[in-house]
Order: structure tokens, then sequence, then C-alpha cells
């Protein structure tokens, strides 16, 4: 994985790290025992794939400006995880229990967020990981029908099981590969804890810009949109730059979604120390464990008469 080396300031670095004004002032908070962190809440995102001339695209969505969580910020469909995401659904593939132990979690919760990953992705993308049985999955989700159906689930008027049921659907559990996990940095006043997932964009179905959070979507090879970020040209979250750029080496969707049984799913949650700067000041080193890219060295005020050692 290509790094760029670290920040010596709070000053965004030139690649297009996602870096708001308020986190030097909060990381240096939390590293002072000033910041009391929130609890993250369970999401789900989905890294869809279809095949092209270079290899896989990936569908992305730039966040309005506007949005108070990343707004700007390219990133997949996804979103949190319903309650009624625990409820009774139909279910086809590996069973909740098989997934409850690649996900490191109790099979109510694992259904949850595979129910969650598919239900956002149809919410923001059009796209429907489901079908009438095991072996097939729906061929279009466009049509009058269809998007009240997807109003009503964004509106949370109606559940993502009682949405199967009406139109006896079952979700394809084994159309997903969990891919990472990671979760969002304890400085943060709104935090996830959220699985990426894996899928192939299903023959006859395509993708739109269902979402009201975002204002573009694309569909293009991490590997372009690595070196854009790399230029600052698009801005990305570390873990949507970090999946983007492990999904450079596959030749197809399907290797990818071959590859993801064997993606450690470690959680990923950024550290924040305070150190000395040997220049009678302190800092405070921010790094996500195991990618060294996105470490940054934050400016913390000097010490002074009252300060302890």
């Amino acid at each position: 994985m290509p790094s760029t080396p670290p920040s010596t300031s709070s000053t965004p670095p030139r690649d297009g790290q996602w870096y708001p004004p308020e986190w030097p002032e909060r990381i240096r908070a939390l590293a002072e025992g000033r910041l009391t962190p929130v609890a993250p809440r369970r999401a789900a995102t989905v890294m869809l794939l279809r095949d092209a001339d270079g290899g896989p695209a990936v569908h992305m969505l730039r966040r309005r400006a506007s949005m108070a969580f990343a707004g700007g910020a390219y990133a997949y469909p996804g979103g949190g995880v319903d309650p009624r995401d625990e409820g009774a659904v139909a279910w086809a593939g590996p069973a909740r229990e098989e997934w409850a132990r690649r996900l490191g979690v109790e099979e109510p919760v694992a259904q949850a967020v595979v129910c969650a990953a598919v239900r956002e992705t149809f919410e923001e993308a059009g796209v429907l990981l489901a079908g009438p049985d095991p072996d097939t999955v729906v061929a279009d989700t466009t049509g009058e029908d269809w998007e009240a159906d997807r109003a009503a689930l964004v509106a949370r008027e109606l559940s993502f099981a009682d949405f199967l049921t009406r139109r006896e659907l079952v979700l394809r559990s084994d159309l997903l590969g969990a891919w990472a996990r990671w979760i969002t940095p304890e400085f943060e006043a709104r935090r996830y804890d959220t699985w990426f997932f894996v899928a192939a964009l299903p023959e006859g179905q395509r993708t739109r810009n269902a979402s009201t959070e975002a204002d573009r979507t694309v569909w293009i090879r991490p590997a372009d949109a690595a070196a854009a970020y790399d230029r600052g040209e698009l801005t990305m979250m570390p873990p949507t730059i970090a999946t983007l750029r492990q999904l450079r080496p596959y030749a197809d969707a399907a290797a990818a979604l071959a590859a993801s049984g064997e993606r450690d799913l470690t959680p990923v949650l950024a550290r924040a120390r305070l150190e000395d700067d040997g220049a009678g000041g302190r800092r405070v080193v921010l790094s996500w464990p195991g990618h060294e890219e996105f470490t940054r060295h934050v400016s913390a005020r000097r010490r002074t008469a009252g300060d302890a050692p």
C-alpha cells in the first residue's frame, strides 16, 4: 500500500483524506481525558462491483457537502442497522450461525448486519440482493411500485422483513462477502462500527442515485479512484481509500468475492496519544493500526506552569 509522509500539523494533508477542522481539538481533548467517547452504532456498507475493461469497477457516491458526517466525501452505499433487522426475515445462503462466526458477533447481530447491508444497498443504490428463491435474483427493481417500497424503507415506515415477505423474496446472503471492519475514532461525535462487504451487481439490475444524502454517483476502477485520492481530487475517509487499495489486485468481481472469505475482520480503530514534541510542548499522534499512511501529528497547546509534567 502506498504511503504518504505524516503531516506535522493540523493542516489537512495534500491527498484526499477527509480531515474535519474540528478534529485537532477533539483529538487533544480525548488525549487529555476531557472527552468521553460515545458508543458506536452498528452499520454496514457494500462495495458493489461490476466487471469492466481493465478489472472490476466499484460503485461510489459522493455525500452532499451539507451532510453533518463526511460531507463531500466519496463512500459506498451503506448505513446504520435498523433494530428490526434482527427480526425474522426470509433468508438464503450461509446460515446465521456461520455469519456469526465470520463476523465475530452473536447470531442476531450477524443477521442484522447482513440485513442492513442488503437493505441499505437497495435504499441508496436501487440494487436488491434478493430473489424469489435461493438460486435466483430479481432482475429489475425500477418502476413506481419499487420506488414506493424503497421510499417506505428509507422512512422506516416499512421493515425490510415485511418488504421481502410482501414481494415473496428471500435475502441472498450468499451474494455478499465480508471484507473489513472499521470503527469510527473515539474522538468523533458520530461513531459507527461498520462492516464492509463486497458484492457483484446482479445481472439485469442497474444502479442509480437513490440517496438523498448523495449528489453524485460513479462507477470507477479502484486503481483510478485511489490515484485521484492521491492527487487530492477525491475526498475519502480512511476506511474507504484503504478498502479501495485492497481491491486493486483482483481481475474481476468474482475474484474479489472469492478472496473475501480469507479477509481479516479484526476491527480497525484509530488511536490518539499525547507525547512530548522535544521542544517543551506536546503533540498528539493520530494513527490507524496497520494503516500507516493515515498517521497524523497534531500540534497540542504548549505547557504552562500549571501543567503536569
